[in-house]
């Protein structure tokens, strides 16, 4: 006799632990705060594939903190996949046994104890992930039973508003409810009515008002008193070298004081190149502190965000011309299409690593540090499926020598991929090294491939104090190594620099230094700044930045 196929099993389940929930559950779908540890043991099982909201910036820290009051002998084994695991609170349930394995893009924080928990065994790694891979995988096979989420506000119907800081909700909310699954809330206040909809009732279980409002982390904010006049020499080479060579418009910035220093001289150094309009023109960002200068200035046209910037919510509402908002006047941020755009509308991408290799596999996942990828393997790369032409990109691809051997008679162009970096870092731990810490922690974890962040072959570009390579116009692989040796400096890869071979790559412009773009070293300090302090940004804003109490000196 035929056995008939049920095809609403995740249905069937989901209904039966939100009838195992109803009892917390009231009007509005709104939970009370003290019902939320026995609302979660309702609806998780072990072994369930869970996200909590951690983002770059935004944190549903309240539900995180109650996940982690389970009992570990009723709930375990869980499969975290979000994007970001920025909180103690994230890692906790690893060392209670509530969670096993992770699938996650950003450490941030935490990256020295992601890293010390691999080494003991306690964080089963299924793969360090980039934004728009991880998204994707939401929706095939990572996809959440439960997402655990974060709003501003929700309404009395269980409307919920994300405004500035919306990042990944969308994403994860859609590939969760979609496929059945279970999406709670916590939200900053229960209003009557929201200022926008951003994601609609039916499509959350539940909603907890929290005892306080979510953390944001002011992930991207860069104080202008901490920008050194090396940072300053690298955003000059990187500015007359690269953006001033190939005119980039469309550029994403990564994170880090290099990029800040970039910023932080157009207006200065920038103008005296007569860049403006010719560079930085539309860009793929969080609105950085250290952008108001250029955007005051009238550099910038268009600015698409992953996600917000705490203190930076009123100079973005005044700004509309400049970045996405909403009829409320609040920050539209959404990290998938900024990524999407990050991956396929970019010219370049530019910023820093901890590691790279003789053959230029950079890399953020050393012995102890795990700090992730976030974006920018995504956008550190050179996308194949990409058709339309600018100058930029055509430029950097015709550079390329022999590409007609990779590709026969058809032309295409090239992204160019910036990795910025002083040759020592951190605790002057080199940052060039013979071999990737990566390969380590590979052993360590039981990994297929070391987890590179951005492998050599699409990095065109390394700035250091020493000069700029052109890995691009390397005609061979022993080109390419000797001009990555002349960028190494003091460290053991630059060591084995050969002073002959590094001047016939200044001959044949493959490297150079400041010497040969004309760069007065002298020039490198604290007077190039268009903003010297936090104050200045404030004063610049004309008073719309509000920068974390943190950052404040006055």
């Amino acid at each position: 006799m035929k056995t008939e196929q049920r095809w609403d099993k995740l249905a069937a389940d989901t209904r039966q632990r939100l009838e195992a929930a109803a009892p917390y559950i009231g009007a509005g779908k709104r939970v009370k705060a003290e019902d939320t540890v026995a609302l979660l043991k309702a609806v998780i099982r072990s072994g369930d594939r869970v996200n909590i909201e951690g983002n770059n910036q935004k944190q549903a820290d309240f539900l995180a903190d109650c996940l982690n009051q389970v009992d570990p002998a009723e709930i375990h084994d869980l499969h975290m996949v979000q994007s970001c695991v920025p909180l103690a609170s994230h890692l906790d349930m690893f060392e209670r046994g509530i969670a096993k394995k992770l699938d996650f893009a950003f450490g941030g924080p935490q990256s020295g104890r992601v890293a010390k928990f691999i080494r003991e065994g306690k964080i089963q790694l299924g793969a360090i992930h980039t934004y728009l891979e991880l998204f994707g995988r939401y929706f095939l096979d990572l996809t959440p039973r439960v997402s655990l989420i974060c709003a501003y506000e929700a309404d009395r119907e269980g409307n919920l508003y994300t405004g500035f800081n919306t990042e990944d909700t969308p994403v994860i909310v859609e590939a969760t409810k979609f496929r059945q699954g279970i999406v709670i809330a916590q939200v900053n206040k229960i209003v009557d009515k929201l200022p926008r909809v951003d994601i609609p009732a039916d499509w959350v279980d539940a909603v907890v008002e929290s005892p306080k409002p979510f953390f944001i982390e002011p992930l991207f904010t860069r104080d202008p008193g901490l920008v050194t006049d090396n940072h300053i020499l690298l955003g000059m080479l990187a500015l007359k070298g690269i953006y001033a060579e190939y005119k980039v418009k469309r550029i994403n910035h990564g994170i880090g004081f290099l990029t800040s220093a970039i910023e932080l001289i157009l207006p200065t150094y920038g103008a005296e190149l007569g860049l403006k309009g010719e560079v930085c023109t539309h860009m793929v960002l969080n609105p950085h502190p250290t952008m108001i200068p250029a955007i005051e200035a009238g550099w910038v046209d268009t600015i698409h965000c992953f996600g917000g910037e705490l203190g930076m919510e009123e100079y973005v509402k005044a700004r509309s011309d400049i970045f996405f908002t909403g009829p409320d006047g609040s920050l539209r941020s959404n990290r998938a299409f900024a990524q999407t755009a990050g991956h396929y509308a970019l010219d370049m991408f530019i910023g820093g690593t901890l590691q790279i290799d003789p053959w230029g596999n950079s890399s953020t996942a050393t012995a102890n540090r795990v700090s992730g990828f976030g974006g920018a393997p995504n956008m550190g790369c050179d996308p194949k499926g990409r058709r339309h032409v600018t100058e930029s990109w055509l430029k950097c691809g015709q550079e390329v020598p022999h590409m007609a051997d990779q590709i026969g008679v058809m032309p295409r162009g090239k992204r160019l991929v910036v990795q910025g970096a002083e040759t020592f870092g951190e605790g002057r731990a080199p940052t060039f090294v013979e071999k990737l810490d990566a390969w380590q922690l590979a052993e360590n974890a039981g990994l297929d491939l070391p987890p590179v962040m951005i492998y050599g072959d699409d990095v065109t570009h390394i700035v250091t104090e020493e000069g700029v390579a052109y890995l691009n116009r390397a005609p061979d692989m022993a080109t390419r190594m000797a001009a990555i040796r002349a960028a190494a400096g003091y460290t053991e890869v630059g060591l084995k620099a050969d002073p002959a071979e590094t001047k016939r790559l200044r001959e044949a412009n493959i490297f150079k230094t400041p010497e040969d773009l004309g760069i007065d070293r002298n020039r490198a300090n604290r007077d190039l700044l268009a903003a010297r302090s936090m104050r200045d940004l404030v004063d610049i804003s004309g008073g719309l930045y509000n920068p974390p109490t943190r950052f404040r000196n006055w």
